[in-house]
């Protein structure tokens, strides 16, 4: 990844950082699956740069990266973070610095709700549903996740089933910081298993 582009959220009394983030994120999914590469596949990459911020764990500001600069003209956030343009301020695109040392993964972590939890065990052992969610929530094991999450609406879900309310899930993203770069594929969030991006 050669080229950025920073996005800061502006949050106010009317809108908090979570609620921009989730309009915010949402609007970029859509930018990158009408951008796509291949199946789910995006040619830019996500940066959360102050992932972790002690008042609000995906901080204020996030980042896009590519290995040109034609890629992020092409996908022209402005357009559409247009209706957010009171919540976002939108930098130029710049070249990646090239001192770097570190890289950083931004995955998506699946996370299984407790409630899950206890219906797949209880259909597993042909136990009551309330006993195993009971014995689950005795035993600690409904910690929740303590990863950062955005709220997202699924369109493809919504969409599929037809769906006139909305189709909402949250994404746990995990950060793992690395000393070498790693190649591999983003996904429309502009997240990845394997591949990294330059942390400065």
């Amino acid at each position: 990844m050669k080229y950025y582009l920073d996005i800061t959220l502006l949050p106010d009394a009317e809108a908090n950082l979570g609620f921009i983030w989730q309009k915010v994120f949402q609007q970029l999914h859509i930018a990158l699956v009408d951008n796509k590469i291949g199946d789910n596949e995006s040619a830019v990459a996500l940066s959360i740069v102050n992932y972790g911020d002690k008042d609000f764990p995906l901080g204020n500001q996030l980042r896009l990266l590519a290995n040109t600069e034609e890629v992020l003209q092409k996908l022209d956030v402005h357009r559409w973070l247009n209706r957010l343009s009171d919540y976002c301020h939108i930098k130029p695109i710049k070249l990646v610095p090239t001192n770097v040392l570190q890289y950083a993964r931004f995955k998506r972590k699946p996370v299984k709700s407790i409630e899950k939890k206890a219906e797949r065990r209880a259909n597993h052992l042909d136990l009551p549903y309330d006993e195993v969610l009971a014995y689950l929530k005795k035993e600690g094991r409904s910690d929740e996740c303590k990863l950062p999450f955005i709220n997202v609406e699924s369109q493809q879900t919504k969409k599929r089933l037809e769906l006139r309310e909305s189709a909402k899930f949250l994404i746990f993203i995990e950060r793992e910081l690395v000393d070498e770069s790693t190649e591999g594929k983003f996904d429309c969030y502009g997240l990845s298993k394997t591949a990294t991006v330059p942390w400065f």
